[in-house]
């Protein structure tokens, strides 16, 4: 009985590598590229005038099922959406969605291994997962912020730390805005990138639209973020420290 527990705790996993793999297969990941996406705007603009208010929320669906199934076209779907809804409703619609997959991951990667690692954790590794656990949503939120860390590694991680559920959606959600909205932003003007690179007659990439000037730009927000972290565990340090010499 325990062992076909221990089974099935790891079928969420299982799910998602077989929807991944079938993506593959099936070739998706080719339809959605910028280049694809590009060629058929126009398409694209006829069917979001067609549905109307349910277009978005079919939208944050797709993006949803991306980001849990850990396909690698999340950005080139926030400058769509920017192109296709305006930045502020693609901002927003690809927050909640992109928060709503990243926490589906995580519980599949909590169930399956992230408490049967930490029973084996020990020594200083036990001693830097307290440290993480103690201030996790300062950490979650710097490895959120900052673009250098592939979305996916970010979702698993804190799955093989004890960190709550609720720190993890909020850390997730408030993490990606900055760089959700730039990307949603830069969609919204994509129609000068499209031209500018067709009249050199090759396929546009999300390298023509994002920037290092941008890829800086959110790096130094996460700098912030660090520097937020580390003044607070210094302030904390400092009270228990008075705490301390006051008894």
């Amino acid at each position: 009985m325990k062992t076909a527990r221990s089974i099935w705790r790891f079928l969420p996993l299982i799910v998602i590598a077989a929807g991944l793999g079938t993506a593959y297969a099936l070739g998706l990941h080719d339809y959605l590229t910028f280049a694809e996406l590009a060629e058929q705007k126009e398409t694209l603009e006829t069917e979001v005038a067609r549905l109307g208010v349910m277009a978005p929320l079919l939208f944050g669906l797709v993006y949803m099922i991306v980001t849990a199934f850990a396909l690698p076209v999340a950005g080139v779907l926030t400058v769509f959406g920017g192109f296709l809804f305006g930045w502020t409703t693609a901002g927003v619609t690809v927050a909640i969605s992109a928060t709503i997959g990243a926490t589906l991951v995580f519980l599949a990667a909590r169930s399956a291994v992230g408490d049967a690692l930490r029973s084996r954790v020990k020594g200083r590794v036990a001693a830097l997962s307290e440290g993480f656990e103690d201030n996790a949503f300062f950490y979650l939120l710097v490895l959120r912020m900052t673009p250098l860390f592939p979305f996916f590694v970010v979702n698993v991680a804190p799955a093989l730390f004890k960190v709550r559920l609720s720190t993890y959606i909020a850390t997730t959600f408030l993490g990606i805005l900055p760089g959700t909205f730039t990307l949603a932003f830069l969609g919204q003007g994509i129609d000068s990138v499209l031209d500018a690179t067709n009249a050199t007659g090759r396929a546009p990439t999300l390298a023509d639209i994002v920037t290092p000037q941008i890829t800086l730009a959110l790096t130094g927000l996460a700098l912030l973020a660090v520097l937020a972290a580390a003044l607070k565990t210094y302030w904390t340090h400092r009270t228990t420290s008075k705490a301390s010499s006051a008894d």
